[in-house]
């Protein structure tokens, strides 16, 4: 199934308020650090051990990096979703930028 990343968002932003989420307004701050939290949350099951590609199961829950990843990507279209934000134009719109930009630009090591 192809969706849109805009479609998305506005799937995570409606399955977010089906479940009580983003009914009353947060400050973008916090929705910032809820989904920094999840990339935090990738980096302990690294710490822990876990494979970049290794999901496990405490019970019915999957756990693990891809897991992890998978929440930075719902909270992040969830924010999209819910404050209007285009991430089909931006997306496109860096894509292009980037294409323009030197090979490992600002000499950053990664």
């Amino acid at each position: 199934m192809y969706m849109t990343l805009n479609e998305m968002a506005a799937m995570c932003d409606s399955a977010a308020k089906n479940k009580g989420w983003g009914l009353t307004p947060l400050p973008f701050s916090e929705v910032i650090a809820n989904i920094q939290a999840e990339v935090s949350e990738a980096w302990e099951e690294y710490r822990d051990g876990h494979k970049p590609d290794e999901t496990y199961w405490r019970g019915t829950k999957p756990e693990g990096i891809p897991t992890e990843l998978a929440d930075v990507l719902i909270r992040v279209f969830h924010a999209a979703g819910h404050y209007g934000i285009d991430l089909d134009t931006a997306f496109g719109n860096k894509m292009v930028y980037n294409r323009t930009r030197s090979k490992r630009h600002g000499g950053k090591r990664a």
